[in-house]
């Protein structure tokens, strides 16, 4: 199951997609976790020190590596160079599985363990000085929505992405790419907007998307929520002192979090899950297609010098059951 956490920034949303990849690991089940965010809190979120967020490998510096495993024998893309980050896997492509061992998870990412179980955690990489002038985030996130597009993924495998802020993703098409989007909003204008702006793509191109409301203070806050959001509203969370704690780095084991925040994050494990009787490949496969095309048009055919259009293999339908070609 792929599940995005997005919200504005500031509103929760690292806090929220951390503590849903921890009840997802106690509950033992395999978990990678994706910080895709231009800011990388996630792995701080997850208990790494400063140092040790420092050294997580960035996949955007990888990508060569990414393009060149995920190519396969795909005789659509006649180099690993002319792949763009919307390029959608056919016939030949290698593809990703959450338990596997392969080339691109030894390379991006690593293993942080929460308490007696682990994750895999990926990150984009942060945005640096070198960058500035030369290259926009969405180039590095773009390491991410290639594998995403490559990524085969069964009903109790997790695959948790947390978003860069706002309305940003709507710069692709990763956006698409969920099975269920967990929105995160404070009770504020500010946090209502954006939830109006994803609702409405999200309802152009059918994806799946529940509020969570954060920063919940009283009955006031609520009234508030449920009149800007309706139904979308799923579940709301208030303080957190597990959450203060583990902040100024004196984590308690994730067992004793608050009552009420473990029973929110088992709504959101079963709304996720309720979401897996809902996929429709052949409309997943669709919309990889359309955003490629158009990506292709706009700028990928000018900056790679061949025609993109032609690395889609029509008759190729990504889905549970999609043998991969096998790594030479």
């Amino acid at each position: 199951m792929k599940i995005a956490f997005v919200g504005k920034g500031g509103s929760g949303k690292t806090t929220l997609s951390s503590l849903f990849i921890r009840h997802l690991a106690a509950a033992r089940l395999p978990v990678i976790a994706v910080d895709a965010d231009i800011n990388q809190h996630l792995g701080a979120a997850l208990g790494l020190d400063e140092t040790e967020g420092a050294a997580l490998p960035a996949m955007g510096a990888h990508l060569p590596l990414i393009k060149d495993y995920l190519r396969g024998s795909n005789p659509r893309i006649p180099s690993a160079e002319s792949m763009i980050k919307t390029t959608p896997p056919g016939e030949g492509s290698r593809l990703l599985r959450v338990g596997e061992d392969n080339p691109v998870y030894q390379a991006c990412a690593r293993t942080v363990r929460l308490d007696e179980s682990a994750v895999r955690l990926m990150a984009t990489g942060p945005f640096t000085e070198s960058d500035l002038g030369v290259a926009c985030y969405h180039s590095k996130v773009g390491a991410v929505e290639l594998c995403l597009n490559h990524l085969v993924d069964g009903r109790e495998e997790y695959v948790v992405v947390d978003m860069t802020a706002g309305s940003d993703s709507f710069a692709s098409g990763m956006f698409t790419r969920f099975d269920m989007t967990f929105l995160v909003a404070e009770p504020t204008r500010k946090g209502i907007a954006v939830y109006r702006q994803y609702k409405e793509y999200a309802r152009d191109f059918g994806v799946p998307l529940r509020v969570v409301g954060n920063k919940v203070q009283g009955p006031e806050d609520l009234a508030f929520l449920r009149e800007e959001v309706g139904d979308d509203l799923l579940v709301t969370v208030g303080h957190s002192d597990w959450v203060r704690a583990m902040e100024k780095g004196r984590p308690a084991p994730f067992s004793r979090l608050e009552e009420d925040n473990r029973h929110a994050l088992q709504t959101l494990h079963r709304t996720a899950d309720a979401a897996y009787g809902r996929r429709d490949w052949e409309r997943y496969t669709r919309q990889m297609v359309h955003f490629h095309l158009k990506n292709a048009e706009s700028w990928g055919n000018a900056k790679t010098g061949v025609d993109l259009a032609a690395q889609v293999d029509p008759s190729f339908v990504l889905f549970e059951g999609t043998a991969a070609a096998q790594p030479a």
